[in-house]
C-alpha cells in the first residue's frame, strides 16, 4: 500500500504467525493448551502462596507478583492470537492496537523489575541472613512491589502518548501477531526520531538497570560464597537461587534473542519466535521451574493435594 498523508487508519491488520494454512489447526491446539498452562500454573502459584502461611515471607510476596504479571503478560497478546488463528479475522481497532501496546510494555517492564527486586531480595538472605527479617520487612517489601508498578505505568505510558501523537496513513498491515510499538513506528508516515530516541533510553533504561542489579547482586553472592566456601553455604545458595537464577537465564536469554534477531537482516521471522518464546513460552515455564526446583513450593503442593483428597473422601 502507498502511504497517503490524506488518509487516516483506524484499524490494523495482524498478519501473525508464518504458519502454513493446513497446520493452522495443530498450531492452534498448542499454543492454546500452552497458554492454559500458563494461566493455570500461575494461578495456582498465587493460591499456595495466600493459603500456605509458611510462605508468607518477601520471597514468596515478590514471587506471586511475578506470577500474576506472567499471566497478564500473557493474556495481553495470545488469546487476539488464538481467536485470529481460529476465525481469520485479522483486524484489531486503532485503540485496541494502542492499548495492546501499552498493556505489553506495562506488564515487560514489572517483570524486568520484579526480576531484579528479587535478585537483591536473595543478596540479603545470603549475605545478611542474620538482618533479614529487619531489612526486607513488609513496608519494604511493598514499596518495592508498587516502585515497580509505578515506574512501569509511567514508561508504558509515556511511550503510549508519545505515539498518540504520530499519524498513520494507509499504511495499516503488521507483520506480527501483536501490536509491537518498534513495527507501528515503522508504519507511521510522521517524524518518529522522539519516539525512538525515547523506546533506546527508556528500552535501555528498562532492560540494563534491572540488569545490572541482577549482576551485582549475585557477584556479591558469588563474593560471600568464596570468602567462607563450604558444602552447607553452597548448598543453601543454590536452593535458595537455582529457580530465580533459571527464570533470568529464561527471560534474557529470551530478549536477547530477540534484539539480535531484530538487527539482522531479514529478520521479521526470527523476530515473530524471539517474540513467541518471549510473551508465550516463558511465562508458561516459570511456574514449573518455581515448583519443582522449590523445596518449599513442593511441600505446599502436596499439603494442597492431600487436603483436596481428604475433602473428595
Amino acid at each position: 500500500m502507498r502511504r497517503q498523508n490524506q488518509s487516516s487508519v483506524s484499524e490494523f491488520f495482524l498478519l501473525g504467525l508464518p504458519i502454513p494454512p493446513e497446520q493452522k489447526g495443530m498450531f492452534f491446539a498448542l499454543f492454546l493448551g500452552t497458554y492454559l498452562t500458563t494461566v493455570l500454573g500461575n494461578l495456582l502459584i498465587i493460591l499456595l502462596l495466600r493459603l500456605d502461611s509458611h510462605l508468607h515471607t518477601p520471597m514468596y510476596f515478590f514471587l506471586s507478583h511475578l506470577a500474576l504479571t506472567d499471566v497478564s503478560f500473557s493474556s495481553v497478546t495470545v488469546p487476539k492470537m488464538l481467536l485470529n488463528m481460529q476465525t481469520q479475522h485479522l483486524s484489531i481497532s486503532y485503540p485496541g492496537c494502542i492499548s495492546q501496546m501499552y498493556f505489553y510494555i506495562l506488564f515487560g517492564c514489572v517483570d524486568n523489575l520484579l526480576l531484579a527486586v528479587m535478585a537483591y531480595d536473595r543478596y540479603v538472605a545470603i549475605c545478611h541472613p542474620l538482618h533479614y527479617t529487619t531489612i526486607m520487612r513488609e513496608g519494604l517489601c511493598v514499596l518495592l512491589v508498587a516502585g515497580s508498578w509505578i515506574l512501569s505505568c509511567g514508561s508504558a505510558l509515556l511511550h503510549t502518548l508519545l505515539l498518540a501523537q504520530v499519524s498513520f496513513c494507509a499504511d495499516n498491515i503488521i507483520p506480527h501477531f501483536f501490536c509491537s510499538l518498534p513495527i507501528l513506528l515503522k508504519l507511521s508516515c510522521s517524524n518518529t526520531s522522539l519516539n525512538e530516541l525515547v523506546v533506546f533510553t527508556a528500552g535501555a533504561a528498562v532492560v540494563v538497570f534491572p540488569l545490572s542489579g541482577i549482576l551485582v547482586s549475585y557477584g556479591h553472592i558469588g563474593a560471600s560464597i568464596l570468602r567462607a566456601p563450604s558444602n552447607k553455604r553452597i548448598c543453601k545458595a543454590l536452593s535458595t537461587c537455582g529457580s530465580h537464577l533459571s527464570v533470568v537465564s529464561l527471560f534474557y536469554g529470551t530478549i536477547i534473542a530477540l534484539y539480535l534477531s531484530s538487527s539482522s537482516s531479514n529478520s521479521n521471522d526470527r523476530d515473530v519466535i524471539a517474540s513467541l518464546m518471549y510473551t508465550v513460552v516463558t511465562p508458561m515455564l516459570n511456574p514449573f521451574i518455581y515448583s519443582l526446583r522449590n523445596r518449599d513450593m513442593k511441600l505446599a503442593l502436596g499439603f494442597l493435594f492431600r487436603n483436596n483428597s481428604l475433602f473428595a473422601k
